[in-house]
């Protein structure tokens, strides 16, 4: 007679709560700024952009969970898909997308408008780590050669020069931001990083040296360096977007109370200038309490990149709080005067569909790459089962 005893002082992996309570915080705060931002004299408005943010916050938990819940073998086996389905929406958007704010961006599919770029940012993460996990793995010495870092650079250059066709400068420079972090996490040779970084200050010198920026794009570059350069033309919004994060003071004049909020001074405030409201009308804490979640979500993916046991996982994880980290970056620098305005969406907290959906999708994945290798640790960690052997 045989018996195999439980194994004892173990405990099944959970997911990450402190990355998952950040994030439902920061999109449950969100849904509250929209509110208010859109709300002013018309309470119906405001009620019907907050019904469709929550909306878009019910879709994103759901794609959270289906990518949570996917075995990982399938997570790298549909990253080509999830790649090709990404090129082919920022195709089509320059075939039959439609321009709003200057930019090609959008796909109208019934009365649902999609923003393809904002996929494309996961879709240039998980494909760079694809590249690199399959050349490297099961070498003698896993290092990254100029062949794969030619690679890495292929996958992110056709969904670039789309974006950069539409033309989106904000999502450009994103992408720009996160490829660099992906080749410098992937352990690419420190002189290319810094040729790559050199070319990349050329050719941004070299499109604005030869006209291929729009005016107003220039227009916003120049009232960065200068926002008093034309305060009611393309400084405006720099302009006002400052005096309502000074509104605020400490504890900020209070949820739907907001000066500027209320007279609807500050353009786009549901979406690329949403921060201004929190600095408003929550105040320094307001706002603060905002970076902060954004703080815990960076240090939760890198904490994951840091303990991932594969390869494919470790890149994909620390790509995304590449993303994460310089989108939510620029997006609160231009509210503050210390970035262009470029119109990138805040993470979680904008209102939009496609920014919430596509940030979710990589919460999702960072859980998966969190449950499978604390699963690796569990499995490695479990004592070998005693076989008692009884006459």
């Amino acid at each position: 007679m045989s018996s195999v005893p439980p194994a004892r002082g173990l405990r099944v992996p959970g997911l990450d709560w402190l990355l998952l309570g950040s994030v439902l915080a920061l999109s449950v705060l969100g849904c509250l700024l929209v509110w208010s931002a859109t709300s002013g004299s018309d309470a119906t408005a405001g009620d019907g952009y907050v019904t469709r943010q929550v909306v878009n916050l019910g879709v994103g938990l759901v794609l959270l969970t289906v990518v949570l819940v996917v075995d990982h073998r399938w997570v790298r086996i549909l990253a080509p898909l999830v790649y090709v389905a990404s090129v082919v929406g920022l195709v089509l958007v320059l075939v039959m997308g439609t321009t709003i704010n200057g930019s090609r961006s959008w796909l109208m599919l019934g009365g649902l408008s999609v923003q393809p770029s904002e996929f494309a940012k996961l879709a240039v993460v998980i494909g760079m780590a694809l590249v690199v996990a399959e050349r490297t793995e099961g070498r003698w010495r896993a290092q990254v050669g100029l062949r794969d870092v030619a690679l890495m650079l292929a996958v992110a250059g056709v969904p670039a020069v789309l974006i950069l066709a539409q033309p989106d400068l904000g999502t450009m420079l994103v992408l720009t931001a996160t490829v660099f972090g992906v080749l410098a996490v992937s352990g690419a040779p420190r002189r290319w990083l810094a040729l790559l970084a050199g070319g990349g200050v050329t050719a941004a010198a070299a499109g604005v040296a030869l006209g291929l920026l729009a005016d107003y794009q220039v227009d916003r570059f120049l009232a960065f360096t200068n926002p008093d350069l034309d305060p009611q033309g393309a400084g405006y919004n720099v302009e006002q977007a400052r005096i309502a994060v000074g509104n605020g003071g400490l504890f900020g004049q209070g949820l739907f109370d907001g000066s500027q909020t209320r007279a609807g001074f500050v353009p786009e405030q549901h979406t690329d200038f949403v921060f201004t409201v929190a600095g408003e009308e929550l105040g320094l804490f307001g706002a603060g309490l905002v970076i902060l979640l954004l703080a815990v979500v960076l240090w939760r993916a890198l904490v994951i990149a840091a303990n991932a046991d594969d390869l494919f996982g470790r890149i994909a994880a620390a790509g995304i709080a590449c993303w994460f980290g310089f989108q939510a970056f620029q997006n609160i620098g231009m509210c503050l005067g210390i970035m262009p305005v470029t119109g990138v969406p805040l993470p979680f907290v904008s209102y939009g569909g496609s920014s919430l959906f596509a940030g979710m999708l990589a919460v999702g994945l960072l859980q998966n790459i969190h449950l499978r290798s604390a699963s690796g640790r569990q499995a490695r960690l479990r004592p070998p089962s005693r076989v008692l052997v009884r006459a």
